[in-house]
């Protein structure tokens, strides 16, 4: 007996559904938005709940009725036949959904269907069958349409996304279905060696991945359709059926399977990740290991060999902060290419900007519907790394004025001076020039292939027009040393600033950079702040902290972008607490943090006042780091700061979260201070000033001042 039947799926997953159901066997008649129409037997219809990895539901249409009123529609039902379709002892639902662009009521929809069977069945055999929504015997789905009703029965009974292996899930879980349609995409089993998913959550690429590989068919744990109740059912075929799916399991089993592994920094997502696997009969086929994606690596045992890299990666209010989003997905990038080269990705995304950071070589951009939510799927070839070379500059050969050619060989010979070391010890930003020369008082500086200069705004005695001839002088004289356009050199003008002004926005060109710094990728602001958003004179004591935060957990106090808490994340310490009363560069450390595949589960943003807050902490830290302002009277708090006056309560406050072993690190900049040792006396205290002055401030060691604090014994 050969039936008309539509089977449903995810706006975008058509040609995917299409040829699974002609591979069952179907004969396809049309394939519209979100639906494939065919012709096949009662075989192909259990077939298709059974098999199909990227179907919603299998229906079989039953009677359409022309007109766009629930009157309309009851008028129709109220006489046909459903004695043929299911018997009065049984329990049914009817469940409505609309058209795009269809305004209706489908609750009342389904309650006029409703009230038509219950009251064909009253007439025909004097009583009613019963309603139950769930996992009813006999399911009817009812479409709407601008002119037209169309009724059908439910033979999968519900969405065939639902495999019935998912124990755990966690926040925002990927569709079953989208997962299979995505790893199909890919051409998942194909020849890969492994897939890899380095934001695994709760499993779903890994599971579906694996009962691809293994031929377990997506239905097969399921033990509730909706033709159970049909009156067409024939139980012998469909126990046949299930047979031959758990045959052809145990077959699958047997042979050899690609590696499946999966990391995510969560070990309650991994724990579901597992229970899940076990539940679907494929836990024993995957390795998973808690991981944060900036320690994704492939298995030892592949060597050369390629697989598939897919994920899910955290997005909308997942991650919290919008931008931040953009910048996980360059880093998931970055990540890739250096741990993945030549490996293929599918890599699901909510915004189309999210897929381009990702530089992967294209392949195709796919766009879907994750229930509600639209999302994009890019499919493309991991560009390998390229590699990371010195730091290089190049005179242009441009004539340089008579005038200028003293700062001209003075920059020369610093620039010449600072790249040998800064090669030596792999440094990528440094300071070149610091007002070597009273006439050219100015800062030179370094961020990778870009330059930051800054002009100490001369004194009022000044004459400005002179002022700003001799400017203009000693930028020809940078862009002609360096070998640099207009465009890769960026300007400011630095006077003295009390406490935070130094931060003031300046502008809103929203331009970012990325550099680098040991392990570390950090965003650089060099147009909109006065200061850039990494302290380069800091540097040293940012490679300290990497260096002794394994294990620890770790507070940064006025915190700025968060770059010290970057470092210690990446150097292993088990949690980080980064502290700052600006929201700005509270989300910039986020957005430092999402670049590097650091997640958030062990590390801590706090946009509070770092006096008041660290009052109230009763948090114990092996590790601390507080570089305050000179002063401060922020809009936001009450009080206001002075260094000089109040880093004794500061530092005594902080001690008293200080673990017993623990470090503490003070820093300041403010020529003037003194640090109160008497009134510290009961700490260890160390002046370790020059051991963080870098290379390329040794012409100005008085740049900032650094103690190393500890109690005693430690």
């Amino acid at each position: 007996m050969s039936f008309r039947l539509v089977v449903s799926c995810a706006d975008g997953l058509e040609t995917l559904l299409r040829q699974e159901l002609e591979q069952l066997g179907g004969v396809v008649e049309a394939s519209n938005r979100g639906a494939v129409t065919l012709r096949g037997d009662l075989e192909l219809a259990y077939r298709a709940c059974l098999w199909s990895r990227v179907a919603t539901r299998v229906l079989l249409p039953l009677f359409e009725v022309n007109g766009n009123t629930p009157e309309a529609l009851y008028a129709t039902a109220r006489d046909y036949a459903w004695d043929f379709v299911f018997g009065v002892d049984r329990h049914f639902a009817v469940h409505a959904t609309a058209g795009r662009g269809v305004k209706t009521h489908t609750q009342y929809v389904s309650l006029k269907l409703k009230d038509a069977i219950c009251d064909y069945f009253r007439e025909a055999v004097g009583e009613r069958p019963d309603v139950q929504t769930h996992e009813p015997d006999a399911p009817f789905h009812v479409f709407v349409e601008a002119e037209k009703f169309t009724v059908s029965y439910d033979l999968s009974g519900g969405s065939l996304h639902r495999r019935a292996y998912r124990q755990v899930q966690t926040e925002a879980p990927l569709k079953e279905s989208l997962a299979a349609a995505i790893l199909m995409q890919a051409g998942w089993p194909g020849g890969f060696a492994a897939l890899l998913d380095p934001m695994c959550g709760s499993g779903t690429f890994l599971i579906e991945a694996a009962m691809i590989s293994a031929d377990i068919a997506p239905g097969i744990l399921r033990t509730y359709y909706g033709f159970f109740g049909w009156k067409e059912h024939d139980p012998q075929l469909w126990l046949r059926l299930q047979g031959e799916a758990q045959a052809r399991k145990a077959a699958g089993l047997k042979k050899p399977m690609p590696l499946l592994v999966g990391f995510d920094a969560s070990r309650t997502a991994l724990n579901a990740a597992l229970q899940n696997a076990h539940a679907a009969g494929v836990g024993a086929l995957l390795t998973l290991e808690q991981r944060e994606l900036w320690q994704m690596r492939p298995p030892e045992v592949l060597k050369d060999k390629k697989g598939l890299l897919v994920t899910n990666p955290p997005y909308g209010e997942r991650l919290g902060e919008a931008d931040s989003i953009r910048h996980l997905y360059r880093g998931l990038g970055h990540v890739a290419r250096e741990q993945l080269p030549g490996w293929q990705a599918a890599v699901l995304c909510a915004d189309i900007t999210h897929a381009d950071a990702l530089g992967l070589q294209h392949r195709a951009t796919e766009r879907f519907y994750n229930g509600a939510i639209p999302v994009f799927v890019r499919h493309g070839d991991v560009i390998p790394a390229e590699p990371l070379l010195p730091i290089h500059f190049e005179r242009s050969g441009a004539a340089i004025p008579e005038e200028g050619e003293a700062f001209a060989n003075r920059l020369h010979k610093n620039l010449k001076a600072v790249l040998k070391e800064a090669a030596h010890e792999g440094v990528r930003c440094f300071r070149v020039y610091d007002a070597d020369m009273p006439e050219f008082n100015l800062a030179v500086d370094v961020y990778e292939q870009w330059l930051h200069v800054q002009e100490y705004a001369p004194p009022k005695t000044v004459d400005p027009e002179k002022a700003m001839r001799r400017f203009k002088l000693a930028l020809t004289v940078i862009r002609e040393v360096f070998g640099l356009h207009r465009d890769k050199v960026f300007i400011k003008v630095r006077t003295r600033q009390a406490g935070k002004k130094q931060y003031e926005k300046q502008g809103a060109i929203g331009k970012f950079f990325e550099v680098r710094e040991g392990r570390a990728r950090l965003l650089v602001n060099l147009t909109d702040y006065l200061d850039t958003g990494l302290f380069l004179d800091h540097r040293p004591l940012r490679q300290r902290i990497f260096e002794e935060a394994r294990g620890k957990h770790f507070l940064n106090l006025f915190a700025y972008t968060g770059v010290f808490s970057v470092q210690a994340a990446l150097g292993g310490a088990r949690s980080t607490v980064t502290v700052d009363l600006s929201p700005t560069y509270i989300a910039w450390a986020r957005r430092n943090f999402a670049l590097n595949g650091i997640g958030e589960d062990d590390h801590y943003f706090e946009q509070a006042d770092c006096v008041t807050w660290l009052e109230s902490c009763q948090e114990n830290f092996d590790l601390i780091f507080i570089d305050p302002p000179t002063f401060s009277n922020s809009k936001r708090t009450e009080d206001v700061f002075d260094v000089q006056r109040d880093h004794v309560a500061l530092i005594q406050q902080a001690m008293r979260c200080l673990n017993p072993k623990g470090t503490l690190y003070f820093s300041n900049n403010f020529r003037k201070f003194v640090l109160d040792s008497e009134a510290l006396g009961q700490y260890l205290i160390e002046d370790i000033s020059p051991d963080t002055i870098g290379f390329d401030f040794q012409r100005n060691p008085k740049i900032h001042r650094c103690w190393r604090i500890s109690h005693p014994g430690a």
